[in-house]
């Protein structure tokens, strides 16, 4: 059983859903607008989060980097886009997972146990603390650090980060990533990827023709090493 935040502002749509949750197991809070989704996220701490993007009050691209400015709880973004463009906008802005309109109860069903089951596995299995030469990540808090001072990183980057630390001189795919991390293993993401390694690399103060922790291997993918 999980406490799921319903942020739908059509009501056949909210009441269908709410049925098919509350038929599995779970208890549901349904919302209308981001405004109020966000107050509850901070309040009640729900397990996860279904978030249409067309609600009345805020774009819902921009609630979703919102609620990932205060909170990691999973959520699943419901939208009639298509576009792979869009998808990987939602992705990157800190969703777990999609669904397109229109979708049955058994599959949106199918996917919160997906997300709720990666999310319990990787808390379980979660490190406290990754130290790899002068970088220290703090998985459980979030947290990371070079040569003690913290990096500011976004969600998507940390979890890349953190990723790649765990297997420091193994090769990681794009695929790998799209996969593991992305939690995609369809669309072609392999841009977005290299964007956020570039990022990343910044942050790190390297370059990829001087590269200290990120190493590429072309063709291949990248890989973390301890700096020489």
């Amino acid at each position: 059983m999980a406490l799921i935040l319903l942020v739908e502002d059509d009501r056949n749509i909210t009441a269908a859903l709410t049925r098919a949750l509350t038929d599995a197991g779970h208890v549901v809070r349904p919302v209308g607008q981001a405004g109020e989704a966000l107050k509850i996220l901070t309040e009640e701490r729900p397990d996860l989060v279904i978030l249409d993007l067309g609600l009345p009050d805020i774009d819902g691209t921009d609630a979703l980097r919102m609620m990932r400015s205060v909170s990691e709880v999973p959520v699943i973004v419901a939208t009639a886009r298509r576009a792979e463009a869009d998808i990987i906008t939602l992705l990157s802005a800190g969703a777990d997972d999609y669904v397109t309109k229109p979708f049955s109860g058994g599959h949106i069903l199918a996917r919160i146990s997906a997300v709720l089951r990666r999310t319990r596995v990787a808390a379980d299995t979660t490190p406290n603390t990754i130290t790899v030469g002068e970088l220290v990540i703090q998985p459980r808090q979030r947290r990371a650090a070079l040569g003690g001072k913290p990096l500011q990183l976004t969600r998507r980057e940390f979890d890349v980060l953190t990723y790649l630390a765990e297997r420091v001189g193994q090769v990681v795919s794009r695929r790998e990533l799209l996969t593991e991390v992305w939690n995609q293993s369809r669309i072609g993401e392999e841009q977005t990827i290299d964007v956020h390694i570039s990022w990343l690399r910044r942050k790190l103060g390297e370059t990829a023709a001087a590269p200290r922790y990120l190493h590429t291997v072309r063709g291949v993918g990248v890989m973390m090493v301890e700096p020489q």
